[in-house]
């Protein structure tokens, strides 16, 4: 006598009940936008775990405004409050240091323990692993626009039409996708153990240079000379250009400021330059790795 199949066979199942398959030009990651949300969503959680990340992104660049910006009292010629330059300044620095440090040191130290060579042996492409990143990062940068600028508009009294400070945060947060491509080839093109070390030589002195700890006006005329050539400091005309008419801008950072499409194209071939940089050194790391 013939046996039956018995419906407990895997492949009995899966002739009865097969698996429904998903429709025709997708893919069940959604693509390289399901990528990228998976990958930011990651960083995110990974971020939201650890306090020092949240106090040394959000509470430094506050701390900093609470200490020498609401100190200010001084109006400059045109009448811009000294409380609005320097939450400009250091909401600039804030935005420059979570791009450079808080994310490229995060890919240093994933190399240094070996999960950027186990990322390369997924399907996950770098540029998705880098975009991820600056997702998150733009995300931290929010928090910091946010909490500087109801400081200086509770704490400061600082004034500006609701455009302007929306212009303001736009400003910044384009500051993060232009320096986060910094921050990513110094951690993939240095060694682990140096890339905060190396970071802070190019950004202590970016920073310095473009006036974002003290007025350029207040500095030697070495510095002043140096400053145009520097691509922070045509991001810091762009955001000074947004919250106080250019005659104040000059008086602040004692440099004749030139036109908003001078600092424009400084900053995009920046952001060009840089994010060509970290791609190929993301590449060239792969490429390493795998031989």
């Amino acid at each position: 006598m013939a046996m039956r199949a018995s419906t407990t066979d895997p492949a009995h199942r899966t002739a009865a009940c097969p698996r429904p398959r998903p429709p025709v030009g997708t893919r069940p990651n959604a693509g390289p936008l399901g990528l990228l949300a998976l990958a930011a969503w990651i960083e995110l959680r990974s971020s939201a775990r650890s306090t020092e990340f949240a106090v040394g992104a959000v509470a430094i660049p506050v701390l900093l405004y609470v200490m020498f910006g609401l100190s200010e009292v001084d109006r400059l010629g045109d009448g811009t409050t000294m409380r609005t330059a320097m939450l400009v300044s250091l909401s600039a620095y804030g935005v420059i240091s979570l791009a450079i440090f808080t994310f490229g040191d995060s890919i240093a130290k994933e190399r240094g323990r070996g999960w950027t060579r186990t990322l390369r042996a997924t399907p996950l492409p770098a540029s998705i692993q880098l975009l991820g990143k600056t997702v998150t990062a733009l995300a931290h940068a929010v928090l910091i626009v946010a909490a500087m600028s109801v400081l200086a508009a509770t704490a400061g009294s600082v004034d500006l039409p609701i455009s302007t400070w929306i212009a303001f945060g736009a400003t910044m947060l384009g500051g993060v996708v232009t320096f986060s491509a910094l921050g990513f080839a110094i951690a993939l093109l240095a060694r682990p153990r140096t890339a905060t070390v190396i970071s802070n030589l190019i950004f202590l002195p970016l920073a310095f240079a473009s006036g974002f700890f003290v007025p350029l006006s207040e500095l030697p005329a070495t510095m002043r000379g140096i400053a145009p050539w520097l691509p922070t400091f045509h991001f810091g005309q762009l955001a000074y250009r947004i919250a106080m008419p250019a005659s104040d801008v000059e008086e602040f950072t004692g440099i004749t400021t030139g036109s908003i499409g001078v600092h424009l194209a400084w900053v995009t071939g920046t952001t060009v330059t840089l994010g060509g940089a970290a791609l190929l050194a993301a590449r060239r790391e792969a490429v390493t790795r795998r031989g």
